[in-house]
C-alpha cells in the first residue's frame, strides 16, 4: 500500500484499536501532566530545602526550574514528532513516560538547586507524554470522530494541570516533598507499564520510508492551514496565560476583604480550565458535525469578546463567571488544531507538524506571562484585557480567511 494510499485509509477508518487507544492515552496524560504540575505549591519550599535562603533567590530559582521544563520541551517537541513519524508513534509515549519516571525519581534526590534545574530540563527533554499521544490519536482515529477524541484527551490533559497542584498541597505534609516526588514518579511507571502492554499501533513501512523522504514541512501540499492553526495555538496559551501574572493584583482591586484575596485569585484561574475542561470534548464533537473552521474562528471571537466586560469587572464573581465562560469558548481549540494539522499534512509528516504545534504552544505560554505583566505593570491592568481582546479577534479572522476554500476536500472540514 503507497503512503498515500495509506494515509486515505487510516484517516478514514482509524485504527481498529482507536478506543482502546484513547483510554490508554488519557490515562497516561493525565497521571504525567499532575506528576509535571504538582510541584508547584511546594516548589519554593523545596528550593529552600536545597540550600537558597534569600528571598528573592528562592523565587528567581523557582521560576527558572518550572520554566525549564517548558523551554526544553518547546525546543524538542518537533524531533520527536518526526521520530514518531519514523519509528513509530507508541514508541514515543514509552520513551516520555520511562524518562520522565526517572527524571522525578531523581528530583527527589537532589542535593543542591543546580541538580533540580538540570532535572526539570531533562523532564522538558525526554518527556512528552502529552503531546505524543495527541500524534497517535489523531493518527488513530477514525476522520469522523477524530475531534472528539482529541477533545476527550485534551479535557484529560487540562484537568491534570487543575489537579496536579491540588494534590501537590495535599501530599507533602503527609510523605514529605521528596516522597511526593517518588509516589508521583511511581503513578508515571504505572503509565509507562500500561502503555507499552496495552496500547497497540498499526504501523506502515510505507510511512516509514516517506517520513525519511519527505522532510515534514516540503511534504505539505497547502500550508496555509497549517499556519493558521500554529498561530491559533500560540494566541491560545497567550490568552490563557497573559491575565495569570496580573490576576491576583486586578482581584485586590475589586475587592474590599483583603484577607480572600489569594483563595478568589485562585477560584479566577481555576474557572477558565474547568470551562476548558467541560466543553472541550462537546466542542470537538460539534466540530465534527459541522467542520473544525467555523468552531476555531467562533471560539476565538466568542473568547475575545468575553475579555471585553472583564476589563470593567466591578466584582469578583463576576470576573469569576466571565472566566469561565472563556474557558468554555477556548475548550474546542487544542482538539480543533490537532484535527485541523492532521487533515492537511500526510501522514508521514503528521508527528513533525503536530510537535511544531506544541512548541508554539509552549512559546505562547512562555510570552503570555511576560507581556501580560510588562503591559499590566506599565500601561494598567485593563490594556492585558483589551490588547489580549484584540489579538483574539484578529486571530478569528485571521483563521477565517486562511481556511480550505474547498470545504468538502479531505482534510479541510
Amino acid at each position: 500500500m503507497t503512503d498515500t494510499k495509506w494515509d486515505a485509509a487510516v484517516i478514514d477508518s482509524g485504527s481498529i484499536y482507536w478506543k482502546r487507544n484513547l483510554v490508554i492515552s488519557l490515562l497516561g496524560s493525565f497521571t504525567t501532566i499532575v506528576a509535571m504540575t504538582l510541584l508547584l505549591p511546594f516548589l519554593p519550599l523545596y528550593v529552600e530545602e536545597l540550600g537558597v535562603s534569600d528571598r528573592a533567590a528562592i523565587v528567581q530559582w523557582s521560576g527558572i526550574a518550572y520554566g525549564a521544563t517548558f523551554l526544553a520541551a518547546a525546543f524538542v517537541a518537533p524531533l520527536w514528532g518526526r521520530l514518531g513519524d519514523i519509528y513509530g508513534r507508541k514508541l514515543m509515549l514509552v520513551r516520555a513516560s520511562a524518562g520522565m519516571t526517572v527524571a522525578i525519581s531523581l528530583m527527589g534526590m537532589a542535593e543542591n538547586v543546580w541538580q533540580l534545574v538540570a532535572l526539570r530540563l531533562f523532564v522538558g527533554l525526554a518527556g512528552g507524554y502529552s503531546s505524543g499521544s495527541m500524534v497517535l490519536v489523531a493518527t488513530q482515529t477514525p476522520k469522523d470522530r477524530s475531534a472528539w477524541a482529541l477533545g476527550v484527551l485534551a479535557s484529560g490533559i487540562m484537568a491534570g494541570n487543575l489537579v496536579g497542584p491540588l494534590i501537590g498541597g495535599a501530599l507533602p505534609p503527609l510523605i514529605g516533598i521528596r516522597g511526593t516526588f517518588l509516589a508521583a514518579a511511581g503513578t508515571i511507571f504505572l503509565a509507562f507499564l500500561a502503555t507499552t502492554f496495552l496500547i497497540k499501533e498499526e504501523k506502515s513501512s510505507a510511512r516509514k520510508q516517506a517520513a525519511k523522504a519527505s522532510g515534514g514541512w516540503a511534504s505539505i501540499p497547502d500550508k496555509a492551514p497549517v499556519v493558521a492553526m500554529l498561530a491559533t495555538g500560540l494566541l491560545l496559551m497567550l490568552a490563557n496565560m497573559s491575565i495569570e501574572p496580573i490576576i491576583t493584583v486586578y482581584v485586590a482591586q475589586i475587592m474590599e476583604d483583603q484577607s480572600r484575596v489569594t483563595m478568589i485569585a485562585g477560584i479566577v484561574m481555576s474557572a477558565a480550565a474547568l470551562g476548558s475542561i467541560l466543553s472541550a470534548s462537546r466542542l470537538g464533537k460539534l466540530a465534527d458535525r459541522v467542520g473544525h473552521w467555523p468552531v476555531v474562528a467562533g471560539a476565538l471571537a466568542v473568547a475575545g469578546l468575553l475579555l471585553i466586560p472583564q476589563a470593567f469587572v466591578t466584582s469578583s464573581w463576576q470576573l469569576i463567571i466571565l472566566r469561565f465562560l472563556m474557558g468554555i469558548a477556548l475548550g474546542g481549540l487544542l482538539p480543533c488544531i490537532s484535527a485541523v494539522i492532521r487533515h492537511s499534512v500526510p501522514d508521514s509528516a503528521a508527528g513533525s507538524i503536530l510537535g511544531l504545534s506544541v512548541s508554539s504552544q509552549y512559546v505562547g505560554q512562555v510570552a503570555g506571562p511576560v507581556l501580560g505583566g510588562f503591559i499590566g505593570g506599565h500601561i494598567g491592568m485593563r490594556a492585558v484585557f483589551l490588547g489580549t481582546c484584540v489579538l483574539l479577534i484578529g486571530g478569528a479572522a485571521y483563521s477565517w480567511v486562511a481556511r480550505p476554500r474547498d470545504a468538502t476536500a479531505p482534510g479541510h472540514k
